[in-house]
């Protein structure tokens, strides 16, 4: 499990992050939810170490993530961005390969390359992986962004807004891969959501920020409720169900 005690980040005056304090289950996937300035994204950068905290601790798994080697985390834990922009011309299966750094420093092994076919394969790009990034469509390559994560093979895989800029049908198809990689390959998925529903729907547990604290957290069924939402976003939120099913919501 993932665990942060006391983070805090501030900018000047301005305290994004706010003495959080949270247990982040294992295994299943975990959404981070929240509006705009929240801290969402800030508090996963720091539970990866890509930002420093100015206060407080992470461990995964009791492995301290300011302290420990760089190779050891990263063959704990694996990153993806929102910024994930590649300016190099680079195949897919050259992104996906860089996965594997971690355990080969560049000099690929037969089992890094075994790797890095089940997860082209996993992801579904087998047709692709001769095509250069900038060839792809906006869903292809994220799709490759997220098979170079999973190709890293960590337990932990943190996701920072995965579905930026991918239309319904490509962030569905996304979010049940990722069910995927977690029912079957027993990951631990940690994802920063802006859609409520997908939240909803693909998550076992939900963390809600709010002014850069923790303002709820429980399994999902515990959360996607009308008033723990409108509380969070500071809006009428309505959840609609059918049969006990949440479905979808709406906003007045």
């Amino acid at each position: 499990m993932i665990i942060a005690n006391g983070v805090t980040k501030t900018y000047g005056t301005e305290c994004v992050v706010d003495n959080v304090t949270i247990t982040l289950p294992a295994k299943g996937i975990t959404s981070i939810i929240g509006p705009n300035g929240a801290g969402k994204s800030t508090f996963l950068s720091m539970v990866s170490r890509l930002l420093d905290m100015d206060k407080g601790t992470v461990t995964v798994d009791g492995l301290d993530v300011t302290k420990a080697p760089g190779d050891v985390l990263a063959r704990r834990l694996s990153i993806l961005r929102q910024d994930n922009h590649m300016t190099a011309r680079l195949t897919v299966r050259d992104l996906v390969s860089f996965g594997r750094y971690p355990y080969s420093k560049g000099r690929l092994t037969i089992e890094d390359k075994t790797h890095i076919d089940d997860a082209i394969g996993y992801l579904n790009l087998v047709e692709l992986e001769g095509r250069y990034l900038d060839e792809l469509s906006g869903g292809q390559r994220q799709r490759a962004f997220v098979a170079m994560v999973l190709c890293q093979d960590t337990d932990y895989v943190l996701l920072d807004e995965p579905l930026n800029n991918l239309d319904m049908k490509h962030a569905m198809a996304m979010m049940k891969l990722l069910r995927r990689a977690a029912n079957e390959l027993g990951k631990t998925v940690v994802l920063v959501l802006h859609d409520i529903n997908f939240a909803s729907w693909y998550s076992d547990y939900i963390v809600a920020m709010r002014n850069g604290k923790v303002a709820h957290q429980g399994p999902a069924e515990a959360i996607i409720r009308p008033d723990i939402l409108s509380d969070v976003y500071d809006m009428d939120i309505k959840v609609h169900e059918i049969g006990g099913q949440r479905v979808s919501l709406y906003y007045e």
